[in-house]
This record gives structure tokens, C-alpha cells and sequence, in this order.
């Protein structure tokens, strides 16, 4: 099962990806870990989204494009994967056909998660991530046992600057034009699904294994 991720900052993307990927046995794929695995082994597209990362530019479509390529390459993804982040634009979306083309394959599923503005700014605002390990918190939702303090190795949580309320609003209006424009592109091929992401997690999280049980 070939899937993708569809969403606005604060769905839930991350959350119910690592999930499925547990409960299908299939590598979820996330674009800023696949950016952090190839600047850490120093290969070529790697140090090419290093230097823009490091000079503060988003990295091109076509590094972005290279590295996602390399990445649904390995011999992990040849019973599926779920992609998280990617494509965010009409031209990645264009290019993920062509790389899985190569690959004789094509996508089975864009899953379009979705939740009232409101909740988004909560769910955002809210978030904390450990600055040692990046195990991710709720203040809210998934608080750690100790305030502050991962669970997982006792590092220090933080919250992102872009995670902070006044910053929030702006990120949800910045995507919402660019992921409408994906929702139209895979409606019209006849993939998208729509599923709310509110109700709890492990709620959701049957909501998508349901839904994919009936489209595999």
C-alpha cells in the first residue's frame, strides 16, 4: 500500500503516520527525517539541502524531489510506505508519479486529514518537543510524566518558535492554499479520502486502518 499523508500544521499527520506505520509494517516517511538521514551520511543531495537549510532558503523542488526519490528507493518501501510532508506542491505531487512509475508502481491512497481551525491552534500551540532526543508532547493531550522532562531520555522539552500561538494562525493560512491545491489534484484521480482527525487518537487511528482495509 502506497499512501500520503494530506493536511494542515497540527492534524495529526505525524502522529497517526508512526502508527500506521506500526500497525501495517510499512516505513513511514517523513521529509525532515529524510533531510536530517542524508545531510548526516554526507550524501550529494544531502549536502545540497544542508547549504540551503544552513543559508535559512527552503530547498529546491528538485533536491527535495532527489532525496524523497532515493529515499522510496530502499528496499523497505517494497511493500509500501506512508508519506508524511511530501508532495507539498503540484510539481513534487507530479514528480512522486514519475519516481513511482519507475518503480512500477503508483499511489493507492491520499488521506486528506482534517479539523476546525481552532482545534489546529491548540493542538500547535500546545506541542512540546524534546531538544535531545525530538520525542514529541502535548501539554494538553500527551503531557510526560515530569513537566518539562522527556520521558524517553530526560532531556529538556521545548516549543518550536513556529509552534508559539502568534506564529500558528499565520503557518495554518500558508499551507491551506497549497494543500487544497493537492486535495483537487488527487480528487481528481480519484484517491483522495477524506478523514476528520478529532475524537481521540486511537480513534483516528481506526478510522484510517478501516478505511484502508476497505481500499487495498
Amino acid at each position: 500500500m502506497e499512501m500520503i499523508l494530506l493536511g494542515l500544521p497540527g492534524v495529526g499527520k505525524g502522529t497517526q503516520a508512526k502508527k500506521l506505520e506500526a500497525a501495517l509494517n510499512i516505513p513511514h516517511i517523513a521529509t525532515g527525517d529524510i533531510f536530517r538521514e542524508a545531510i548526516k551520511n554526507g550524501t550529494p543531495l544531502g549536502k545540497k539541502a544542508e547549504s540551503f537549510i544552513e543559508a535559512g532558503e527552503l530547498v529546491p523542488d528538485e533536491v527535495t524531489i532527489g532525496i524523497v526519490k532515493d529515499r522510496l528507493g530502499k528496499s523497505d518501501c517494497k511493500n509500501g510506505f506512508i508519506l508524511d510532508g511530501f508532495p507539498r506542491t503540484i510539481k513534487q505531487a507530479e514528480a512522486l508519479e514519475s519516481i513511482l512509475s519507475e518503480q512500477n508502481k503508483k499511489l493507492n491512497l491520499a488521506i486528506y486529514l482534517t479539523a476546525e481551525k481552532e482545534i489546529l491552534i491548540e493542538r500547535l500551540s500546545g506541542r512540546r518537543i524534546c531538544e535531545d532526543c525530538g520525542a514529541t508532547y502535548h501539554i494538553k493531550y500527551d503531557p510526560p510524566v515530569k513537566e518539562d522532562i522527556c520521558d524517553e531520555c530526560g532531556g529538556n522539552l521545548i516549543q518550536r518558535s513556529d509552534d508559539r500561538k502568534e506564529t500558528v494562525e499565520k503557518r495554518i493560512e500558508v499551507n491551506k492554499e497549497k494543500t487544497l491545491k493537492l486535495v483537487e489534484f488527487y480528487s481528481k484521480k480519484g484517491i483522495l479520502k477524506e478523514v476528520q482527525s478529532t475524537g481521540g487518537i486511537d480513534n483516528v487511528h481506526q478510522r484510517l486502518l478501516k478505511l484502508i482495509e476497505a481500499n487495498n
